[in-house]
């Protein structure tokens, strides 16, 4: 009864009650565990050298604590030991005082009750997964008021508002907080770790590779947080070549990859990457040409290789920004996937009110929505775009960056940008056309991190596939 009374409430009476719920839990106090907070502490300043050094390895930042007193004396114990001076007792408490800092605290009695607190270190694991957990129930009741507070005030904006929400939830999820940078300290580290990698490898490309060597060697391999636009005229094999990429990423180097296809259903993607793989020409068997023994193990064999492979395909028409954000979160978290690419952007849309008014504003959204998440998750993402007619405009068909329709936001958010281009398709007569017959060209017009130019490929029509073609080489 009391259900069915709730439901029949109107939206101010069910207003008021939200509001008084937001007071309720404002008077209440947030979760903690202060016992456990002074275990902690008094185990490092025990033993610092392991404690303090073990806690940051799991991740435990100053934030986790929710005393304020026992938050700062974690945040000088770490800023000190990065400093490499030696903690103890005596010159801990000197360096409070230095900084003005121990009547803040509760004095020197509030750190000698820290220190004899815990007499031994036997449970400080179970103790810092408690004040971990704390943390994390806090962060869901900041996230969740915010929440209810942001659904009463942008109503007009629902799409938007659910994918931050949904951001700062998987944040949550993953430990780390949204807004929190990494350090000069962090960053060099990460630097220098790859640098050594990369050395190692004997200069192999730092990122993912391609499949394509010279695309490798200009792109140093597509590496995480990174948005590479191919961009191209309709028909020249914009689909068939970043299928060749998949292809390479997820059966060859074995790494669970995903892909959003606006244009093609899931299984018309299989199909190509099926005969491609298995380098048999799909028209045979339009034509009526059975395939021999050969052709059929290789086909079972790319079969069986696809069906054993972590490749993900979302299939969707028209999905917008915000559901293909939520969608790749969760298959991140689920499968770990390393890479995901997009068939095409200006098959995309934004629900946001702005967009709705402008198709430039909206492309702008759904660029800059993709190369955001692709430092959110870390990993490169791919996408396709179309060209505008700029080409057939002048003599050779050659593509140019600004011929990317609503090409400003496009252009300001790719990392790389190549423009995929064959020149068959603009021949002058038939005896062009016959001669540069599967010519192709990638022409990498925008490299953010290495040089451009243009990568000579060759286009097995039948096999739906690019591969490397020398300057000046007859075609295969």
């Amino acid at each position: 009864m009391e259900a069915k009374e709730y439901k029949n409430d109107g939206p101010e009476l069910q207003r008021n009650r939200t509001v008084k719920s937001e007071e309720e839990i404002a008077q209440r106090a947030l979760p903690h565990a202060l016992g456990a907070e002074k275990s902690i502490l008094s185990s490092m300043l025990q033993d610092p050298a392991e404690y303090i050094m073990r806690s940051q390895e799991k991740g435990l930042t100053y934030d986790h604590f929710y005393h304020p007193s026992h938050r700062t004396m974690y945040q000088i114990m770490s800023e000190v030991s990065e400093s490499g001076v030696e903690i103890e007792l005596v010159s801990f408490t000197q360096t409070l005082v230095d900084r003005e800092l121990l009547d803040k605290i509760g004095g020197a009695a509030a750190i000698t009750e820290i220190y004899t607190y815990s007499p031994t270190a036997a449970h400080f694991d179970h103790h810092l997964e408690i004040i971990k957990d704390k943390f994390t129930l806090r962060s869901i009741i900041s996230s969740c008021t915010d929440a209810i507070t942001r659904s009463f005030e942008d109503q007009e904006e629902v799409a938007a508002l659910l994918d931050e929400v949904e951001q700062k939830i998987f944040a949550i999820r993953e430990g780390a907080e949204i807004e929190e940078a990494p350090t000069v300290k962090q960053d060099i580290k990460k630097v220098i770790a790859e640098f050594e990698e990369f050395l190692a490898g004997g200069g192999a490309p730092m990122g993912i590779t391609t499949g394509y060597k010279q695309l490798d060697e200009m792109s140093n391999g597509l590496k995480p947080g990174e948005m590479f636009i191919i961009a191209a005229r309709p028909s020249m094999g914009k689909t068939s070549f970043v299928m060749n990429l998949i292809e390479h990423i997820c059966l060859d180097c074995k790494k669970p990859s995903m892909v959003f296809s606006c244009e093609m259903t899931s299984a018309q993607i299989v199909q190509r990457l099926l005969f491609a793989r298995a380098k048999y020409a799909i028209t045979n068997l339009r034509n009526g040409i059975k395939p021999n023994k050969k052709d059929l193990q290789e086909i079972k064999r790319a079969a069986a290789e696809i069906a054993q492979s972590k490749l993900f395909i979302d299939d969707t028409a028209g999905i917008s920004i915000s559901e293909l954000r939520a969608k790749a979160r969760r298959k991140k978290k689920e499968e770990d996937i390393q890479v995901i690419a997009i068939d095409y952007l200006q098959l995309m849309r934004s629900t946001s009110k702005q967009a709705q008014n402008s198709r430039e504003r909206e492309i702008a959204e759904i660029s800059a929505g993709l190369k955001g998440l692709a430092k959110e998750l870390s990993i490169p993402v791919i996408v396709l775009a179309q060209l505008n007619r700029g080409p057939e405009s002048r003599t050779g068909g050659s593509p140019r960056m600004s011929d990317l329709r609503e090409s400003g936001s496009i252009e300001q958010d790719a990392d790389m940008i190549g423009l995929l281009f064959r020149s068959a398709y603009y021949a002058d007569d038939q005896e062009e056309r016959d001669e540069k017959d599967g010519e192709a060209e990638l022409n990498v017009a925008k490299n953010r991190n290495g040089p451009t130019g243009s990568i000579p490929l060759t286009f097995i029509k039948e096999l739906m596939r690019f591969e490397t073609r020398a300057f000046d080489s007859e075609p295969n």
